[in-house]
């Protein structure tokens, strides 16, 4: 099989990698140590350099995995991070508690078992013996329980179709009709990772970057090193690293909340809509905005420093393209009345500016009242709201036109290959010894899933509204996407999202119900982002030496456990507050599940007709598909026009596109600051300094993950379910009060001045 042509930052011939398997002056437990298995040729590596800086070449196949305390940690951290994330998902700052929690915060727990637990062998002398305690904790076991803490912090998306139904539509759903959405979207990407693994997970091209972070930690926890002369080890760097997150957080999170978007053009200007426009960055377009707070930086894109350099870039240019030149050019032009509504919001308007009042317009039947439409008026959104439509129209047609002209030739010789004996990098060497999972599982696990979602929208048809021909047409977008998407992700750690697309044609075939939209939606895009997520955690294994049939039942059972702890938990939630999603006095005012709403009722409700066909306000935006079309191919045509351009083969168009597709809910600060420790981690440190770039920036990344997570969990335990807060100025998020104002003549909007 050939290497791709661009994108994947490759190892020069003449270049000569150190061997970053085991340092010599490092060791693991005795256990660990023994029967390594390094391959014949010790030079040999994967040929992706930062694979080769991060990922150890030997293997262990004597460890023990399917441990008691395997099972114990895992479920436990699965059950822990699937309540926290749900917990905190309906709050106005949403706290996201990664899996690196899970994972640092196992480790002394799995020693002391490791040392306290009995090591009596049952039923000793019979197939079926067992013991409680195999011997030393081990990162294989440690691998595993992540996979399951990775299950927990994972959100689950369709949640948001049962809390908009329960909240902003107040309508019935049942609690047995949520679950069977719940488990059916959460296992449909089963079928889906088991039909590509071949082509995104064992190429060594296919590389994941943000499995690096985790690998890299991994190799901390469990590596014994000396520590260098004037140096720190990895450990003791991310003891470091983690220490000054933890207390650090304290003031974007409580004492000082202003650090989380530092917006300093309000202060110059504290009268000026357009000065407050331009510089709020979380209302605004963040011109000069910061946050000195790494959940603001990690929050929506994730970790800027799993992100390499070229991809950074390539999200850089698309976020100045549309934030600083497409969106102040439409507002300023006034374009479909943009000046009547804010530059940045995700509400919904009239056409005099105010918010649209949407339950005027729903039959008794949970439809469309299309009389009551016509009498409020159509309904408008802010520009910068509409461009981010357009974009996710041009991110589609970008995706498939990229892959196509940059990967089809690989993705056909993958697929002949994979009839016949392949070249295999050392990874994949070392993997084929364990018995693989067979595919037919994968189908059984597909089909018996479609089935049972269409039964449930049959059955079910009354809350679900979605037909059956709906379910199989959501299932043929994400069968075709899955693979495309899953090759950006694979070589950018960027994921371009259906879920704009899967709106879009639901709502052209099957207008004027919201339910139905959201089901949809969350079938053919969730369904990907899933598959997506198990190839991720499927490399990871690869990179760990994991076998496949232990990493594919984790992959189950935790997301089984994450089903019914999520939707436990939001049930709870929603039958216990008050005003849960509706009060904007309280921290719980459901910032995602609004944007979710607001999409139900653009595609699904009101119908992709009335807003983006013919007669609707924001037909034009459909040319975004054109342009997306377009653009991948003048950049493969300048590519074979100036092969030696290697900057040229590194313009991804489906990253750059889709730079702001997170916004909103995401902000401007989000990008400005990503964008900033982005560049200081994969240009200037990779480059300048790749010493220390290749052992502290992936365990950097874990150690201020941790940090947050840690701090922010005690601070609410501890403060937040007190309601003590601190009243000062700089707990105003971000200082900007007129940034949400219109500047068109004559609209009045309350706390607003009137231009006149």
């Amino acid at each position: 099989m050939e290497e791709p042509e661009i994108t994947t930052p490759l190892i020069p011939k003449d270049e000569k990698i150190e061997d970053v398997s085991l340092p010599s002056s490092s060791r693991s437990d005795d256990h660990q140590v023994k029967q390594l298995l390094h391959h014949e040729a010790t030079e040999e590596n994967s040929t992706v350099r930062q694979v080769a800086l991060t990922v150890a070449t030997t293997d262990d196949p004597t460890l023990p995995v399917l441990t008691f305390r395997m099972w114990v940690l895992g479920v436990l951290s699965c059950i822990i991070l699937s309540f926290l994330n749900q917990f905190f998902w309906y709050r106005t700052e949403p706290l996201a508690v990664s899996a690196i929690s899970a994972q640092i915060a196992v480790v002394p727990l799995g020693k002391l078992m490791a040392a306290k637990l009995s090591r009596r062998v049952f039923l000793k002398g019979t197939r079926w013996a067992f013991t409680l305690n195999p011997g030393p904790f081990n990162v294989k076991e440690h691998v595993l329980i992540t996979i399951f803490a990775n299950s927990g912090a994972g959100t689950v998306y369709a949640i948001h179709v049962v809390s908009v139904v329960k909240v902003f539509y107040k309508r019935h759903i049942t609690f047995f009709v949520s679950f069977l959405v719940v488990v059916t979207t959460q296992v449909l990407g089963f079928g889906w990772a088991g039909i590509f693994r071949r082509y995104l997970v064992e190429p060594a091209s296919m590389w994941w970057p943000a499995n690096l972070v985790q690998v890299s930690l991994f190799r901390a926890l469990h590596e014994k090193e000396e520590r260098p002369k004037g140096g720190v080890t990895r450990t003791q760097f991310f003891l470091i690293a983690f220490m000054c997150s933890f207390a650090y957080y304290v003031f974007p999170g409580y004492l000082f909340e202003m650090l989380t978007s530092f917006s300093w053009i309000c202060w110059i200007f504290p009268q000026s809509v357009l000065a407050q426009q331009l510089g709020s960055g979380l209302y605004g377009l963040g011109i000069g905005a910061l946050g000195f707070d790494w959940s603001t930086i990690s929050s929506y894109l994730g970790s800027p420093l799993a992100s390499p350099w070229f991809a950074t870039a390539n999200v850089a240019a698309g976020f100045f393209f549309i934030v600083y030149v497409l969106s102040p050019l439409s507002y300023w032009l006034n374009l479909h009345k943009a000046k009547t509504f804010p530059i940045y919001s995700n509400d919904l308007f009239t056409s005099t500016g105010q918010i649209y009042n949407i339950s005027t317009i729903i039959d008794s039947n949970f439809h469309l009242d299309v009389a009551a439409y016509e009498r409020e008026g159509p309904l408008y959104l802010s520009t910068f709201f509409a461009i981010t439509y357009g974009v996710g129209f041009a991110t589609l047609s970008a995706t498939i036109v990229h892959v196509l002209l940059f990967h089809g030739r690989e993705i056909w010789e993958q697929s002949k290959s994979s009839f016949q004996e392949k070249t295999m990098d050392i990874h994949t060497k070392l993997m084929s010894k364990y018995r693989q999972v067979p595919e037919w599982w994968f189908w059984c696990i597909l089909v018996g899933n479609i089935a049972l979602t269409v039964f449930a929208c049959e059955y079910y048809n009354e809350q679900l509204q979605l037909p059956w021909w709906g379910v199989i047409l959501a299932c043929v977008i994400a069968f075709l996407f899955t693979l495309p998407i899953g090759i950006i992700v694979a070589i950018t750690n960027q994921q371009p999202s259906l879920n704009i697309i899967t709106e879009y044609i639901i709502g052209y075939i099957y207008p004027g119900y919201p339910v139905a939209n959201m089901c949809f939606k969350v079938y053919g895009c969730i369904s990907t982002t899933q598959a997506i997520t198990f190839l991720q955690d499927f490399k990871l294994g690869h990179y760990m030496k994991i076998p496949p049939r232990t990493m594919f039942m984790a992959q189950v059972v935790g997301t089984v456990i994450a089903c019914i702890v999520y939707l436990s938990t939001a049930w709870w939630l929603m039958e216990m507050i008050p005003d849960i999603c509706e009060s904007t006095s309280s921290i719980w005012t459901c910032p995602q599940d609004a944007i979710f709403y607001d999409a139900s009722v653009i595609w699904g409700l009101i119908g992709t007709r009335r807003i983006f066909g013919n007669d609707g306000t924001y037909g034009a935006v459909n040319w975004f598909f054109l342009a997306g079309a377009i653009a991948p191919l003048l950049v493969w045509l300048a590519h074979k026009a100036f092969p030696n351009r290697e900057w040229i083969g590194l313009i991804n168009i489906p990253v750059l596109i889709g730079a702001t597709s997170y916004m909103p809910p995401a902000t401007a600060v989000n990008y400005t600051t990503w964008i900033v420790v982005g560049f200081l981690s994969g240009f200037v440190v990779y480059r300048y300094r790749p010493d220390l770039w290749r052992r502290y920036n992936y365990v950097l990344s874990g150690g201020l993950d941790a940090g947050l997570a840690f701090m922010g969990v005690l601070l609410y335990l501890c403060l937040g379910l007190q309601g003590i807060s601190v009243d000062w100025w700089g707990n105003d998020l971000d200082g900007c009060q007129y940034a949400t104002c219109p500047t068109a003549k004559g609209v009045v909007v309350e706390g607003c001045p009137v231009v006149y």
